[in-house]
C-alpha cells in the first residue's frame, strides 16, 4: 500500500537534492567524550532493536552499505555517526528493548542517550521508528517520555507498511496520534514507510530538508 507525498513538489525536490549528495561513516561512539563538534545540525533516529533503522538509513539514500544492518538485534550498541554533504549529521542510536542485552549494559545506554539527547543543541528531531504491525509499545512510551523529559522534539515514522493492510495502519496511526496528545516534545504529523519497497521515503528526505 504505497502512500502519497504529504508534501508540495518544492519540498520534495529539496529533499531529492539533499539525499543525492554524497554521504559518508564518521565514526561510532561509545563514550560521549568522542562526539563531533556541534557545527552541523544533527538529526537522529531511536526505536527498538529490530524496527530497521539502518535499513532506512540506507533507504534514504538508496545505498544497501553506507549503514551495517544485522538479523541479530541489539547489533547497533554505539552511536553511529554519519555525514550528509559537510553539513548535516545523521545518527543511528541503540536500539532499545531488545531482551537479550545485560542489564547493566543496557542501563549505561540508556543513560548515554539521554545526556547526548540534553546535551546536543544541535540536535533538530529524533526520528521516532516503530514497527507498524506492532504499534506503539510501552518500551515506546516510555522512550516518549524521556524524549519529553529531555525537551527534545520527536517525529514516530511507522515502518514495514507493506507488511499490513491500509485499515490496520490507519487504526495504528489514529491510536498513535490519541498518545501524542499526553506528549508535548511529539511531532503531530506522522509518517509511515516501507524501506523494502521505497514507500514514503521521499515524505523522510522531504521533511529533514525543512529542518536545515
Amino acid at each position: 500500500m504505497k502512500r502519497k507525498p504529504i508534501f508540495d513538489e518544492k519540498t520534495l525536490e529539496a529533499g531529492s537534492r539533499l539525499f543525492s549528495r554524497p554521504c559518508q561513516f564518521l565514526l561510532s561512539v561509545a563514550d560521549l567524550a568522542q562526539l563531533p563538534d556541534n557545527d552541523k545540525n544533527e538529526i537522529a533516529f531511536a526505536g527498538r532493536s529490530n524496527v530497521g533503522k539502518s535499513t532506512l538509513l540506507n533507504a534514504l539514500f538508496n545505498n544497501k552499505t553506507l549503514a551495517r544492518t544485522s538479523s541479530t538485534p541489539g547489533r547497533t550498541q554505539q552511536l553511529n555517526y554519519f555525514c550528509l554533504d559537510d553539513k548535516l549529521y545523521l545518527v543511528d542510536l541503540p536500539g532499545y528493548g531488545y531482551a537479550k542485552a545485560p542489564t547493566a549494559e543496557a542501563k549505561k545506554w540508556q543513560d548515554m542517550i539521554y545526556v547526548y539527547l540534553k546535551g546536543r543543541a544541535n540536535l533538530r528531531r529524533v526520528f521516532l521508528l516503530v514497527d507498524c504491525r506492532h504499534g506503539l509499545k510501552r518500551v515506546d512510551t516510555d522512550t516518549m517520555t524521556m524524549l519529553d523529559k529531555a525537551a527534545v522534539p520527536y517525529q514516530i515514522i511507522f515502518t514495514k507498511i507493506d507488511k499490513i493492510s491500509h485499515k490496520e495502519l490507519v487504526k495504528v496511526m489514529n491510536e498513535a496520534e490519541i498518545t501524542l496528545k499526553s506528549h508535548p516534545a511529539g511531532h503531530t504529523r506522522l509518517l509511515a514507510v516501507s524501506a523494502e519497497k521505497q514507500w514514503g521515503m521521499e515524505n523522510i528526505r522531504a521533511e529533514i530538508a525543512t529542518l536545515l
